[in-house]
């Protein structure tokens, strides 16, 4: 376990280089899917891809993950380097390093809205907007140029953004919009869905989407400030523990990120508003069942791109 005052002031010094807000799954989901992968990534594609992300380019930032920690041992600093980067992908959001985010930062890569809307009680797909992100192509994308003979430059910049999309896509509602009419053009993913009283203040306000986001949080709080590994670590194991890889292995599906999106679909449009009401608070029956689908979303993630890792990496060696 690190020493806390070491800890602090080493995160003191990367948020002062990376401080921006947390979205999608939140910083502790994002890095919970990338802690399981790394468990599951054999010591080669492990080096492998350490490797690559060192050689990302100067102006992207990434190389300053790679930190020290006291005693800490090295297979836990690249570890820790490699959880650290499934949250690039939102850290360069930050419109105050502005070269880095005209140069990186793509919001809409974070989602693909499929629409629907429930009609007699029945989920009716609707005709998607054009103007919907491009999470699916981009992991096509990503996934091409990984097994292709391009630079390391470019594949740490890569490897960075499938770490992130990859999460995104088992967060269920970066997969959809729900309309609450046929000319609706819907709530964006549930952040048109408040959960709290009209007039709410912003900074007091909740919804949907956020509530999904911080669903590990929400319910294991950081509450004693223990330093990032010591806290979403053991959590992480739980989770491990609770979803087994040979349980989840034969739902695996590798690579097929079309069947991966069409599980989170379906959880969006069959579990994520059921139950729960606009402008009121979730029950604590909601909570738990949000909880454990979360944690199995999580798991699943975190498995799957540990294997896509391995398939990609070992084949290239």
């Amino acid at each position: 376990m690190y020493k806390k005052p070491l800890c602090a002031l080493v995160l003191a010094a990367v948020m002062a280089v990376f401080a921006a807000p947390s979205l999608a799954w939140d910083e502790t989901g994002h890095k919970i899917t990338a802690y399981i992968a790394w468990q599951q990534m054999t010591p080669e594609v492990r080096a492998a891809v350490i490797k690559i992300l060192r050689s990302a380019p100067e102006d992207a930032q990434l190389s300053t993950f790679y930190m020290p920690y006291g005693s800490q041992t090295d297979e836990a600093r690249k570890r820790d380097f490699f959880v650290m980067v499934s949250t690039w992908a939102d850290i360069i959001k930050d419109k105050n390093f502005d070269s880095r985010y005209k140069k990186y930062n793509h919001s809409n890569w974070h989602y693909f809205d499929t629409l629907w809307m429930l009609k007699d009680g029945k989920v009716e797909f609707l005709k998607t907007p054009d103007e919907t992100g491009h999470l699916m192509e981009k992991l096509a994308d990503f996934d091409k140029l990984l097994r292709s003979a391009a630079p390391d430059a470019e594949k740490a910049i890569a490897i960075a953004w499938m770490e992130h999309l990859v999460g995104d896509l088992h967060q269920p509602l970066h997969t959809t919009a729900r309309a609450f009419g046929p000319d609706d053009k819907g709530d964006q993913g549930g952040n048109l869905f408040a959960l709290t009283p009209k007039g709410t203040p912003s900074d007091k306000s909740d919804n949907l989407h956020r509530f999904w986001d911080s669903v590990i949080v929400r319910n294991m709080p950081n509450s004693t400030d223990t330093c990032d590994t010591a806290y979403f670590g053991p959590i992480a194991q739980s989770i491990m523990k609770d979803f087994p890889y040979t349980k989840l292995q034969s739902r695996l599906y590798p690579g097929k990120y079309e069947d991966w999106e069409k599980e989170s679909v379906e959880i969006a449009t069959t579990e994520v508003y059921k139950g729960v009401k606009r402008y009121e608070a979730p029950s604590d029956d909601y909570k738990k069942k949000a909880l454990k689908i979360g944690e199995e979303r999580l798991a699943l993630g975190g498995y799957r791109l540990g294997e896509l890792f391995n398939e990609i990496f070992a084949a290239a060696k």
